[in-house]
């Protein structure tokens, strides 16, 4: 349960320290023209990216009630960010390949949060709306109550001249 806790409080600071990385790395390991790159396309890509996922892994309820992501969410994001850190390091020969790599398991990552979320939300229509007082309202097959003419007091503290 700690490990995916701390997946928990990681979903947010991995946003702002993996497009961190991705500048480091590029300052450490390539150099040159590549910072374009870098600046234009991997950072904010990272950084939305990660900041969409957090969204939509801390929307789920047993997320929100546990603090504490899935073990498919400590999976996938461990991927994930494992492939991120290592395209930070911009690996010769490995380059392009790590590249696809992450976006393929960021895409499919997407996909799993989707997913989680469908089903989690699936059953629960019912107590949505009885949460917000839609009980009373009648189904297809049901009547619909019978409404009466409610009695109105109108109290003057006061008589006004008129």
């Amino acid at each position: 349960m700690w490990l995916r806790q701390a997946f928990f409080r990681w979903l947010i600071p991995a946003a702002f320290l993996l497009p961190l990385w991705l500048l480091v790395g590029w300052g450490v390991f390539q150099g040159g023209w590549a910072i374009l790159w870098v600046l234009f396309i991997a950072v904010p890509s990272v950084f939305v990216g990660q900041l969409l996922l957090t969204l939509l892994t801390r929307s789920r309820p047993s997320v929100r009630v546990e603090r504490a992501v899935s073990w498919w969410d400590v999976g996938g994001f461990t991927l994930w960010h494992g492939l991120t850190i290592a395209v930070g390091c911009f690996i010769d020969g490995a380059f392009g390949w790590l590249l696809a790599a992450a976006v393929v398991v960021g895409i499919g990552l997407v996909w799993l949060q989707l997913w989680q979320l469908w089903n989690e939300a699936k059953g629960s229509g019912a107590r949505i709306r009885e949460t917000i007082s839609w009980s009373n309202v009648p189904g297809v097959d049901e009547p619909a109550p019978e409404t009466r003419v409610r009695e109105v007091f109108v109290i003057r503290e006061k008589d006004s001249p008129e």
